[in-house]
């Protein structure tokens, strides 16, 4: 019997609400990201808990017992319990009676194997009891310690229930995949297969996933997949994976980023069919926008940020596999640090209105092109 140990697990909090369920007649077992990242090793997030106990049952139990109930996903049988600010997602055993690809019509169930059918991957129908002891209904554990990432039962059937699935297929390889291995071939060719399914799903759903995939410590061997199973072309025409690994490398110890990823795959109107926010959507379009300019570190950090400026030399360097000179990150600072010693007050009155402004800036690129060196004495003689 494999048994989990963690921190998580042995919280007060925690035991509490699965004390709750089970002294009331109801099962209570941790299921999902938990259990599979704790089996690997890796942080846990979010504590989920499957149930037999209905949600208006999981409400009244924790209500009595002084819990607070929230019925955040009720519709889908989820009641976010929460102990001492600890929120628990507490979801009853359910399965699928109708599906249209999108979203699922569910009926509750009263066990884990019923359950576990209904979810997508092998390694993420793992279920544990509060003491920790792993329940494997389907062969999820031989899979994880494989790090192999393969559909529930038919790879077809999975995905026909929420195309989303191929998007996570992809993620889930990326973050908890074997890197040396390739991917299930039977999932990787149903994902090809029914790749059209992606455009029945909102550009929120895609874009929340895509930027899960591309903050994985090295994405590129799943997104070159993704591109040649044709699902990267669906989800973002005229990408292409080829700058991604290169930027990988280059990138070294740096935290991961989606954006900065996102701008090497290129692609048309990705802010768009990504919906990503304002922020993201401006930074992207600078970061594209300066990977083909020959606009200085120096400047991108002074008209910019630091941040845009590093990330620009990064994809730069990918995009042409040419090493930026040995002191860009000196002339990221000294951008950083500059400031522009002319003041409009010091054109006036000579200059007014348009004028002004077409001096000052042609005063300011003179200051930026000396390499910030020009005084303002020199600036205005």
């Amino acid at each position: 019997m494999t048994r989990l140990t963690a921190e998580w697990l042995a919280r007060s909090e925690t035991q509490t609400v699965c004390s709750v369920l089970v002294d009331a007649g109801f099962q209570a077992l941790f299921v999902g990201g938990c259990v599979r990242n704790t089996l690997l090793g890796a942080p846990v997030s979010d504590i989920d808990i499957a149930t037999d106990a209905r949600p208006d049952q999981v409400i009244e139990i924790s209500q009595k017992a002084g819990l607070h109930a929230v019925p955040t996903g009720i519709d889908h049988g989820t009641i976010t319990v929460i102990a001492n600010h600890i929120p628990h997602e507490i979801t009853t055993f359910r399965r699928d009676v109708e599906t249209d690809g999108r979203r699922a019509v569910v009926a509750y169930s009263d066990t884990p194997e019923e359950d576990a059918h209904r979810r997508d991957f092998t390694m993420n129908a793992l279920y544990a009891t509060p003491l920790g002891d792993v329940i494997d209904p389907l062969g999820g554990l031989t899979d994880l310690k494989a790090r192999k990432v393969r559909f529930i039962d038919d790879a077809h059937a999975r995905i026909k229930e929420d195309y989303l699935r191929i998007l996570r297929f992809f993620r889930f390889h990326a973050w908890y995949g074997d890197p040396n291995e390739g991917m299930e071939p039977e999932g990787l060719a149903a994902c090809a297969e029914n790749s059209a399914g992606i455009e029945t799903l909102s550009g929120e759903r895609i874009g929340a996933e895509v930027k899960k995939l591309l903050s994985a410590a090295d994405p590129a061997p799943s997104v070159a997949a993704m591109e040649q199973a044709g699902v990267l072309g669906q989800v973002l025409p005229g990408a292409t994976a080829k700058t991604l690994p290169i930027l990988v490398h280059v990138e070294e110890h740096q935290p991961s980023d989606p954006i900065r990823r996102l701008a090497a795959l290129g692609g048309e109107d990705a802010a768009r069919r990504l919906k990503l926010s304002r922020a993201e959507a401006k930074r992207l379009a600078l970061l594209r926008g300066a990977i083909g300019s020959s606009v200085p570190p120096a400047e991108l950090a002074y008209r910019e940020n630091p941040q845009l400026a590093h990330d620009v030399v990064l994809l730069r360097w990918a995009s042409f596999e040419t090493p930026p000179p040995a002191d860009w990150q000196a002339q990221i600072d000294a951008g950083q640090a500059a400031e522009f010693p002319i003041k409009a007050a010091d054109l006036m009155p000579e200059l007014s209105g348009p004028a002004l402004g077409a001096r000052l800036k042609q005063l300011e690129q003179r200051w930026i092109d000396s390499g910030f060196m020009l005084t303002r004495a020199e600036l205005l003689a």
